[in-house]
């Protein structure tokens, strides 16, 4: 397989994981593409993209399997917990 096919799926693959709405899932598929980044990178004798991509790697698959929710859904659980008078839940009930 040529290297230029590798990167072009590692894109597409890392592009396709925002079509997940399920972070651990969204986490795993960007895993998958770093590895394939990662096969890129040796292929083409690339230690900046190898080391790169290993990092996004083991972090994507320690988020996913850790099941750390993302940041949206961590703001998202902030602005639905019970709230005092004058809350940003309270102003935004208002409007």
């Amino acid at each position: 397989m040529k290297a230029s096919s590798l990167g072009w799926m590692a894109t597409a693959l890392f592009a396709a994981s925002d079509l997940f709405r399920q972070a651990a899932t969204l986490r795993r598929i960007q895993a998958a593409a770093a590895c394939l980044w990662i096969v890129y990178g040796v292929t083409i004798g690339a230690m900046p993209v190898v080391v790169a991509n290993l990092i996004v790697a083991v972090a994507a698959l320690l988020s996913a399997c850790a099941g750390k929710s993302t940041w949206s859904e961590q703001g998202l659980a902030r602005l639905n917990r019970p709230t005092g008078p004058g809350s940003m839940r309270q102003l935004h009930e208002k409007s």
